[in-house]
């Protein structure tokens, strides 16, 4: 299946930021080192008498695993972060995801109740924040990772006046 094929026609993405592959590279070290820790506390319970030790081809094959899992994922942090986008219409906003499994979601201006900035330290540290979309529906997953802190003071001024115009207009 060709990857734009539940793209809009003509639509030219916004893409974030590039230095959001080094704070997703960040964040994926950290939850695989959290991953292997916890892990490795039954492996090395077992290694020194205080549990039952598991089959050593039982080890060698989850730890081979986990491996696996990890590199794959590491891989494909450079190809996530490129595939995510979004795109202003005139009456809503477009926000494209994912690589396996791709998502448009359409926004809809008039159903925005606010616009919610986020950074954390590390995507401060790189000038970046996430844009999330507050809509009655608790199920909207309208955020967008990794935009420069201008461009989303910039969205969230811009979005949340078309929103108040839109509702103005109901």
């Amino acid at each position: 299946m060709h990857s734009e094929a539940i793209d809009p026609i003509g639509i030219e993405w916004q893409r974030v930021d590039e230095k959001y592959i080094t704070v997703k590279f960040i964040t994926t070290t950290f939850g695989w080192l959290i991953t292997f820790a916890i892990v490795a506390v039954p492996l090395v319970l077992g290694w020194t008498g205080v549990w039952g030790q598991l089959p050593v081809w039982i080890q060698i094959t989850g730890l081979s695993i986990l491996g696996l899992w990890a590199i794959a994922d590491f891989a494909l942090v450079p190809r996530r972060v490129r595939a995510i986008g979004y795109y202003e219409r005139e009456d809503d906003l477009l926000i494209r995801k994912g690589l396996l499994w791709q998502r448009v979601v359409a926004v809809p201006y008039g159903r925005l109740q606010y616009v919610d900035i986020e950074a954390g330290p590390i995507m401060r540290k790189f000038g970046l924040c996430t844009v999330q979309l507050k809509t009655a529906s608790a199920a909207t997953d309208a955020t967008i990772p990794g935009v420069v802190r201008s461009e989303g003071a910039r969205l969230r001024d811009e979005l949340s006046a078309r929103g108040q115009a839109r509702l103005a207009g109901l």
